[in-house]
């Protein structure tokens, strides 16, 4: 099932687009999609997974507006038909 990616801040830069639409195939689960997006993106790779090949920690990963490695199954989170996943890299905010 195709599934729309959204990336945000550096990661649209390094993969050159904001918007990637993936295949992920069988099992269509979040992480199948993440897999398709980084088939598809390599570049991101080195910005979003660590030595071990595991997404880094301070990368969110949500399903419609929710943060899937939070309050769902991680990349295990199966997907439905017309899911949106977002890519965000670490955000921090300043005291004024």
């Amino acid at each position: 099932m195709p599934t729309e990616w959204k990336l945000f801040a550096d990661l649209a830069e390094r993969a050159g687009d904001k918007h990637w639409t993936v295949d992920p195939g069988a099992g269509d689960t979040v992480g199948d999609a993440f897999d398709a997006l980084l088939a598809e993106a390599p570049e991101l790779e080195e910005r979003v997974l660590d030595d071990d090949g595991e997404l880094r920690s301070q990368i969110n990963v949500l399903r419609n507006g929710t943060n899937v490695l939070v309050e769902e199954e991680g990349l295990a989170t199966e997907l439905e038909e017309g899911d949106e996943l977002a890519l965000f890299p670490p955000v921090s905010g300043g005291a004024r």
